[in-house]
């Protein structure tokens, strides 16, 4: 029952907004002759999601038959763009997403193909994904051309329309997208994360250590003696590279007794 109400769900909440009533009722006989009445009531945040989709979707379609731009090399490559900013050429892309996931990092990632595609197909040196949640959150990030990344692409898209013409099924073609700097603006609490608590836990227990470890390290180099290529003595080495930096080690225990004797 509930793949149903699941399946049938965002018919029901549109038909409910469409003549805002309030509840509705879904009567179903499935093939085994079983007969199923499931009852739902209006979900006003539901709805506004449905509704906002489908703007997106319809106002898409309608910008698709104006800005269905072709490479001017391959033929067989095009790009729909949902616009361009004219000073700079930038290559604009809206998007919607469901609010209970999201992150930029994800968004970025979901569609950086489709940016690099489209600033390859039309030449642009630089892409701004604008993105409206389902909770009225508005996110733009900006990504810029990735040469490598997109040649890439066009491998995959070429391999991918060879399989199209001859019709051999098509293989997987990873590559890692590059990841555009995502503007840092929020103070995020930790503090429901266990990870977090654990290694916040570890910098604290250990950070008097450390100071203490970086300021042996000083110590020890001022010691150590300016034409001295290598210096050896209660566990430690210190190497002096061509350049003068000086590195540390720790000297095996058996080394170190032997040399004692």
């Amino acid at each position: 029952m509930s793949t149903i109400r699941t399946e049938y769900m965002p018919q029901l909440q549109h038909n409910m907004w469409v003549v805002a009533a309030r509840s509705a009722v879904l009567s179903v006989i499935t093939g085994g002759g079983k007969w199923v009445e499931i009852t739902t009531h209006a979900d006003p945040l539901y709805q506004h999601l449905i509704v906002t989709e489908r703007i997106g979707v319809g106002t898409e379609s309608a910008w698709a038959m104006g800005f269905r731009i072709r490479h001017p090399a391959l033929r067989w490559m095009a790009a729909t763009l949902d616009g361009r900013v004219e000073a700079a050429g930038t290559v604009f892309e809206a998007k919607f997403m469901l609010p209970w996931s999201f992150s930029e990092e994800a968004a970025a990632e979901k569609y950086m193909p489709q940016l690099q595609h489209n600033m390859w197909v039309v030449a642009a040196r630089s892409a701004v994904l604008s993105v409206i949640t389902g909770g009225g959150k508005w996110v733009e990030i900006t990504t810029h051309a990735d040469p490598l990344y997109q040649h890439l692409i066009v491998t995959a898209e070429r391999k991918f329309w060879r399989c199209v013409e001859s019709g051999e099924p098509p293989r997987l073609f990873g590559v890692e997208p590059p990841k555009p700097r995502i503007e840092v603006v929020r103070v995020v609490d930790m503090s429901a994360s266990n990870s977090w608590a654990e290694f916040a836990g570890l910098f604290r227990d250990t950070r008097q250590a450390f100071m203490d470890h970086e300021r042996s390290k000083v110590e020890l180099k001022a010691l150590m003696p300016e034409d001295a290529k290598e210096a050896i003595g209660h566990g430690i080495r210190a190497k002096r590279s061509k350049s003068g930096a000086v590195s540390f080690d720790l000297v095996e225990a058996e080394g170190s007794r032997a040399a004692l004797q």
